[in-house]
């Protein structure tokens, strides 16, 4: 009976856990709609709510989006839209750091975690996975002695989280590992290991 129960556990578990986030993630897309005028929206057509239409319209605006801005014209539109924000005391320096930031994470050169490495931490007699993100950069790097990278420590299961640490180059191990794989085992605590 305890065997039966597990295995329906096992079966079960990730696909309620699947249709959970993915309905977070399309109720919260679908919160696009608010956007659109009332007798457009699906509720006024249909006379009901469809899960999933701001989804989709959420995708098609961020395509149509990158598809504009990926010529002459909408470049330049976007810049001229930039030198703007630069120009708002408070809104310059969110904006210039989110951009920053997103520009790093989703850019297709992809640096935002290089490699895999295994760090000592929280202790030297314990380890955990890191992700080489660069070498110190400004005035840190004038105080630090040594030859020092930066990783970031995603915590478990929640990457998204985590700390940010410079260390000593020597103290820190490349894995042959990809980060695909990396996070896959983080994600997991352990369970799910990179083969």
């Amino acid at each position: 009976m305890r065997k039966y129960f597990l295995t329906g556990l096992l079966i079960l578990v990730p696909l309620a856990i699947t249709a959970w986030v993915l309905s977070m993630v399309i109720g919260t897309l679908d919160q696009s709609l608010l956007f659109v005028p009332e007798r457009w929206q699906p509720r006024t057509l249909f006379g009901t709510d469809i899960p999933g239409i701001g989804a989709i319209l959420t995708i098609a605006i961020v395509f149509i989006t990158g598809l504009l801005t990926n010529n002459l014209v909408g470049n330049y539109v976007v810049r001229i839209g930039e030198r703007l924000l630069k120009r708002i005391p408070v809104v310059s320096s969110l904006y210039g750091s989110v951009k920053q930031v997103s520009d790093t994470l989703f850019s297709s050169s992809g640096n935002a975690f290089r490699q895999a490495v295994l760090i000592p931490y929280p202790h030297a007699d314990s380890y955990t996975i890191a992700f080489l993100t660069g070498v110190p950069g400004g005035d840190v790097k004038n105080h630090l002695v040594g030859d020092f990278v930066s990783v970031y420590v995603p915590t478990t299961p929640n990457p998204t989280s985590g700390f940010f640490l410079m260390m000593e180059r020597s103290k820190v191990v490349a894995l042959d590992m990809t980060v695909d794989a990396a996070l896959k085992y983080i994600v997991s605590m352990g369970v799910v290991a990179p083969e």
